[in-house]
């Protein structure tokens, strides 16, 4: 008799362990679906877009990338209405600059094919891929008689150029070529 005293005991305790079994494992998977919806969410968070401050997001101060070209070669900038100093043959022109250290700035293919012109003492704002300037560079510029060799001589001194995509006239003149505001509307000067 003694052993079904003892079996009764333990069908009385399986039971309650059972429940509780059931909510040890009910609290476990409910935590773990917060930690995988914790997670969903961080990475949905992640992936929101954050709103850029890149310098292609707003105009770059042209004294920004003239004193140190580094950080934006390769990266698309935007240079607000700044006056013209001189032109590099039809290659490209300078910017004036607070240093008094022009910039230069190169007629990308778009802008060269659009017959974009500007003239010294005009403000244009200027659109385009900062480069760091090379030998290489400069004779393409030469082999395809865009500069002469004087022009290259002073082009050397540059460090850095930004090769344009987009040239506007600071007056909002009318647009020219693929985008471009032609800075030298009607008043028929070359460029050079």
């Amino acid at each position: 008799m003694p052993k079904n005293d003892s079996r009764r005991g333990a069908t009385n305790l399986g039971t309650p362990l059972m429940i509780v079994a059931f909510v040890v494992i009910g609290g476990f998977m409910y935590w773990l679906s917060a930690q995988a919806a914790a997670e969903r969410a961080q990475r949905e968070i992640d992936e929101v877009p954050v709103e850029d401050t890149s310098p292609t997001t707003g105009a770059v101060p042209v004294g920004d990338i003239e004193t140190d070209g580094t950080p934006f070669v390769g990266q698309e900038v935007r240079i607000a209405a700044t006056n013209v100093a001189s032109l590099l043959g039809d290659q490209g022109f300078w910017l004036e600059t607070p240093s008094g250290n022009p910039f230069l700035i190169s007629k990308g293919p778009e802008v060269m094919a659009s017959g974009v012109t500007v003239t010294p003492g005009s403000a244009v704002g200027v659109v385009g891929t900062v480069h760091a300037m090379g030998d290489s560079v400069l004779t393409a510029w030469t082999d395809a008689g865009t500069i002469a060799e004087g022009d290259r001589i002073v082009a050397e001194f540059a460090t850095h150029f930004i090769e344009a995509t987009e040239i506007e006239a600071a007056d909002g003149g009318g647009q020219s070529g693929a985008g471009e505001t032609n800075a030298n509307e009607g008043n028929g000067a070359s460029g050079n």
